[in-house]
């Protein structure tokens, strides 16, 4: 048992690996993990973190630092070492195989092939400590706990609004509701998914690119796949045509099937930017695992509203969220928000 130092400074010790595991690519099938290899005085003698898929993970890139030699040393990690082998070799083996004394982790593995690590290193003789600052890796591996522990990709759904509620004018009209800011806050979302997802209306109507691009109008380096939900055809001569990813189009009248295919796919972060049918189709279906609303200080008044039918017939039945983050985007307001009663991540 810790004393309330000990906890402290192996909490101190946590939050900089996760410091670590920022680093790494937060897009792939892979989580970001960072590790910290620690002496009995305190003091970190090696560090590492996971560079992206097919690359050593952490806690390897860390010993790799050490010549794989780490006896007696204390190994903090913010995810439970893996128990399986893939591209690279299990965690919890190459840790009992360094000589570690004692490992800290602050979530558990939730993946089918993964999980178990500790249990091998406890059998291995090795001291485990769980749960270390758990509340902040938990938030900062949200999108991808969320995926491997329901087995779908995480689904953020995006939408640009006006005070009240419209998404265009009653022309259709829709560019621009928000300002630059705003607009270049999205082109960042999208190049931290996996893909982005619209609806074949979105396309025939709008004729969007769905890249992600810089404050000049530059392709930024890393581009979400297209994926378009309907089965009408898309146009030879569409923007999304030329996008740098491969297009992918799904039958989007089963959504879990479609998402299932796109977990299979390797795809863990799904980016939803279609019209509000789309929109609504996610959130009523109970998919929607994270909302971002661009809000303008425009009205417009008219029908054009951001959402369409969600299955809501009477207030005890509203869609009930938690606001998670505010934040002022030059003229514009972020809202940033998940199901209230999320128990699934």
């Amino acid at each position: 048992m810790s004393t309330p130092e000990q906890h402290a400074q192996l909490e101190k010790l946590m939050l900089h690996a996760l410091s670590l595991a920022s680093r790494g690519p937060i897009t792939g099938g892979n989580p970001q993990v960072g590790c910290v290899l620690v002496n009995d005085a305190g003091d970190i003698v090696a560090e590492g973190w996971h560079h992206g898929a097919g690359t050593p993970h952490a806690e390897v890139d860390a010993l790799t630092k050490l010549g794989g030699n780490a006896d007696g040393l204390t190994a903090v990690v913010t995810l439970e070492p893996c128990n399986h082998q893939g591209r690279t070799g299990p965690c919890a083996q190459a840790l009992l195989d360094s000589g570690v004394s004692r490992v800290v982790y602050a979530v558990s593995d939730p993946g089918p092939h993964s999980a178990g690590g500790a249990e091998r290193l406890r059998n291995g003789g090795v001291e485990v400590i769980a749960g270390v600052a758990q509340a902040e890796a938990e938030e900062f591996l949200h999108s991808w706990l969320t995926a491997a522990r329901l087995q779908r990709p995480h689904v953020t759904v995006k939408w640009a609004s006006t005070l009240d509620g419209r998404a265009a004018a009653a022309d259709g009209t829709s560019q621009w509701i928000t300002g630059t800011a705003a607009r270049q806050h999205v082109h960042e979302q999208r190049a931290r998914a996996d893909a982005i997802v619209v609806g074949t209306g979105t396309v025939l109507a709008d004729d969007p690119s769905l890249t992600a691009r810089g404050d000049a109008g530059e392709l930024l380096e890393w581009q979400p796949q297209p994926v378009v939900l309907g089965r009408r055809e898309i146009p030879a001569d569409a923007q999304l045509r030329q996008h740098p990813e491969q297009l992918r189009q799904i039958d989007g009248r089963d959504l879990n099937a479609a998402l299932n295919e796109l977990f299979e796919a390797g795809i863990r972060r799904v980016f939803v930017e279609g019209g509000p049918t789309i929109a609504s189709a996610f959130i009523a279906a109970g998919l929607a695992d994270e909302l971002l609303i661009y809000l303008a200080p425009k009205l417009l008044g008219g029908p054009k509203v951001a959402l369409s039918e969600l299955g809501v017939s009477t207030m005890a039945e509203a869609k009930e969220l938690s606001i998670t983050e505010l934040r002022p985007l030059g003229n514009d307001v972020l809202i940033v928000a998940r199901p209230a009663a999320e128990t699934r991540a």
